[in-house]
């Protein structure tokens, strides 16, 4: 069975940092795009960024010069790096990734249980 866990959430003043971490185990024959979603209390999950098994990146415009997002491949971990955080940072941060289980299958979507992360004013 394949697991993600993310760990790093915490509370931070703003202007602080955090870096959070993804890590996958399991079963896994690949693994395809990862990326960090976030979803704050009353509204939907948005995505923060995401990252191609190449290494191409995308950010939301709300996060674009902030946070960078990276992976290990050797240790099927991803990363986010953030930087002066802000209040309307504040959310539960969830890793999603695009996983094949061998190389016959199609890859699936597994998503970690989630950090909440919460930026003081």
């Amino acid at each position: 069975q394949v697991q993600l866990v993310e760990s790093g959430g915490g509370l931070v003043q703003t202007g602080g940092s955090l870096r959070l971490s993804c890590a996958a185990s399991g079963s896994i024959f690949s693994i395809n795009a990862m990326g960090w979603y976030r979803q704050a209390p009353g509204k939907q999950r948005e995505l923060v960024a995401v990252i191609t098994s190449g290494t191409s990146t995308n950010y939301a415009d709300s996060v674009k010069g902030r946070f960078t997002i990276s992976r290990d491949n050797t240790k099927n971990t991803m990363y986010l790096q953030m930087n002066s955080l802000k209040p309307e940072d504040t959310a539960v941060y969830y890793c999603n990734a695009a996983i094949r289980l061998k190389s016959y299958l199609r890859a699936r979507d597994y998503w970690g249980q989630g950090t909440q992360v919460t930026v003081s004013s």
